[in-house]
């Protein structure tokens, strides 16, 4: 069969582009200007996710009626301003009424399945809305539930995708659809192979999107949110940050990776599978352009960006016995991966390790890594030292661990700062130093200034 639309492009929309009537008629137009963009993952409102996972939490009664309140003002906002409300107003009120009952659960017994099902119903409710507010602008569009498509295992509150049996349903139930007419489906919802909701962590919509993308053999995806691009640093840090039009897909994987918010840090692993371009640009300001990532980039520079991820926690697990270092570090590790425990940076010496916990993704965005049965195993066998209060500060760039002055360069502009904790060799695309939080943003101030200014 002859495809309709060869070149499809997959348009994701984040929580602030979709906030309230007026981000979500510009979000639209986008849509409406680019007649390739089929598919549309929408994300929650701005806001109302974090109002799903404090109800979540547990409430009590009038704490918890608050804030449903509130989450009904915020979607009725969007609902009143609708031509014909009465459309979708019913369906509107029993997700809002589903959320209340949920809530009530949760307040009784609280649980992650529980949690991944009562959340969802945020971007259920946007993309409900965006299909209203496109067919007021005398579009088709169809609703889609994502679920029918996102598989993922059973790990609610941060689901992993079973690749392969989204790419068989994307194909048996969505492409049908995405050729007859443009399709708004929901962003960072899935559901496991019981049929039970869940979620792929926090931001997971940006991953939803270049999944679908993945499994549909799209030509491209567009990320719109609130700033025109991906720059040199955060700009609230650095105002003089500037925009990087064009990165490789290992540049932007490693800056998601270590702290940049811009980017869900999966987003562009089934991108680079299929090489599709990822697009990332203002839904607010649509002409002042964008970040393009892709996979290679005319000669990039060096140094190309710096990042930073916050709350990190350090451990560092010594030998209490005079046993062979190869011995140490093979029960430490087989210990923790007993436990699931995750982390990304580690460095060792011959009686110790030292390693990073990130604050978990997970929907509900509890740290719950270090529990207590992981450091009682751990205790009877190694010395276990917890600093919590660090940041990481990592500079991104090309062949970094191959520049016979990068380290010179690097940190002789940080004489002043404590340095914890050095990563530097094992990526070409990143060196990454710990230190304590306070002195974040001037380690970021100077090396801005000295190698990205």
């Amino acid at each position: 069969m002859t495809r309709i639309y060869p070149h499809f492009i997959v348009a994701k929309f984040g929580g602030t582009s979709v906030a309230d009537f007026d981000a979500m008629s510009r979000s639209a137009s986008l849509v409406l200007a680019d007649k390739n963009v089929r598919l549309v993952v929408l994300s929650a409102s701005a806001g109302v996710t974090n109002l799903l996972v404090e109800l979540a939490s547990g409430l009590e009664s009038r704490l918890r009626l608050d804030k449903i309140e509130t989450l009904r003002s915020l979607q009725y906002n969007i609902l009143s301003r609708l031509k014909q409300p009465e459309a979708i107003g019913q369906e509107i009120d029993r997700l809002l009424d589903n959320i209340h009952r949920l809530a009530e659960m949760a307040a009784v017994a609280r649980s992650a399945a529980l949690c991944d099902e009562l959340v969802s119903h945020g971007e259920m409710i946007s993309s409900l809305l965006f299909v209203e507010v496109l067919r007021e602008q005398e579009v088709e569009a169809q609703w889609f539930d994502a679920r029918k498509v996102i598989r993922t295992d059973d790990t609610f509150g941060c689901a992993a995708p079973a690749i392969s049996a989204i790419a068989a349903m994307a194909e048996n139930h969505l492409r049908p659809r995405i050729e007859q007419t443009l399709v708004v489906t929901q962003g960072f919802i899935g559901s496991d192979a019981a049929g039970r909701t869940t979620t792929l962590g926090r931001g997971g919509s940006d991953y939803t999107a270049s999944l679908l993308a993945e499994a549909l053999q799209a030509s491209r995806v567009d990320i719109w949110t609130d700033v025109a691009g991906i720059y040199t640093t955060d700009p609230r840090i650095v105002p003089q940050a500037k925009r990087i039009d064009n990165l490789s897909f290992a540049e932007a994987s490693e800056m998601a990776t270590f702290g940049a918010k811009v980017l869900h840090p999966a987003t562009l692993l089934p991108a680079m599978r299929k090489d599709i371009p990822v697009f990332v640009g203002a839904s607010s300001n649509p002409s002042a352009g964008g970040t393009r990532v892709c996979r290679d980039v005319a000669t990039p520079s060096r140094y190309r960006a710096l990042a930073v991820r916050r709350q990190q926690t350090l451990l560092t697990l010594s030998s209490v016995n005079a046993q062979p270092a190869h011995r140490f570090l093979a029960d430490t590790f087989a210990m923790l991966s007993r436990h699931e425990m995750a982390f990304d940076l580690v460095t060792t010496s011959e009686t110790s390790i030292a390693l990073i916990l990130n604050a978990t993704s997970a929907t509900s965005g509890e740290a719950d890594t270090l529990t207590t049965a992981l450091l009682t195993e751990l205790s009877s066998h190694c010395h276990v030292e917890v600093e919590t209060g660090l940041a990481l500060v990592s500079l991104i760039g090309n062949a970094l661990s191959e520049g016979a002055a990068v380290c010179k360069e690097v940190f002789a502009e940080l004489e002043n700062h404590p340095v914890r904790m050095i990563c530097h060799g094992a990526s070409r695309h990143a060196l990454c130093f710990l230190l304590p939080a306070q002195f974040a943003d001037s380690a970021v101030k100077a090396l801005h200034r000295s190698l990205l200014e």
